[in-house]
């Protein structure tokens, strides 16, 4: 199973990590991944001058766009 972290830290959160949430569970339940996929929040990861950022495993992708987002997606 992979691990998808979002942080819900203030400075990720404001700079767009709510609609990344929103959208990445959506994407998951419309295509049936949420039998491989773990998606969830986390507090700051101290990346705020990169962020928003999220954790797809233990790498860092910081200001992914909804594209880059579904790259990533159809890769797992």
């Amino acid at each position: 199973m992979t691990v998808i972290k979002v942080c819900l830290g203030s400075s990720c959160y404001v700079r767009g990590n709510d609609k990344t949430l929103a959208f990445l569970e959506n994407y998951i339940r419309e295509n049936n991944k949420d039998i491989s996929i773990e998606l969830l929040g986390c507090r700051c990861t101290n990346s705020c001058q990169d962020g928003p950022n999220i954790f797809i495993g233990e790498t860092k992708y910081s200001h992914p766009s909804q594209n880059e987002l579904v790259e990533l997606l159809e890769k797992l």
